[in-house]
């Protein structure tokens, strides 16, 4: 009876991890207006950008996807082809406008410039 249990636990835990994965497919992409995605972040060549926004990741956003952005528990890795191949404007505009469907929240009360400062360090990852 506890092996059944168990079993049963492990396909309910297994199939919400699924299902989250599902919804956090990158989805919110369809979502980016053209002329964000185009956007440049003004910090791109500002190795200080990278260290400020590490910085900021850690304050803000570790607690969610882990000191390395490796991940954590639903939370998705920041060191994947989905954020590498993301355009500055597409993850400044995510930053600011979040997702929460996925479990992003907005970060539109961090200035601008930490918001771009941030995008320097997520693409300082890849």
């Amino acid at each position: 009876m506890r092996c059944r249990w168990r079993l049963l636990s492990l396909l309910i835990v297994s199939a919400g991890s699924l299902l989250f994965g599902a919804a956090g497919d990158g989805a919110w992409l369809r979502n980016v207006p053209a002329e964000q995605r185009q956007r440049a972040n003004p910090f791109a060549e500002d190795s200080r950008a990278v260290t400020s926004g590490e910085k900021l990741f850690e304050e803000n956003c570790s607690k969610c996807h882990g000191k390395n952005a490796e991940g954590r528990g639903r939370r998705p890795a920041l060191r994947s082809a989905r954020v590498r191949d993301a355009s500055p404007g597409e993850l400044e505009w995510l930053l600011t406008n979040g997702s929460l469907r996925n479990g992003m929240p907005s970060w539109a009360r961090l200035p601008e410039q930490q918001r771009w400062q941030l995008v320097a360090f997520l693409k300082s990852l890849q």
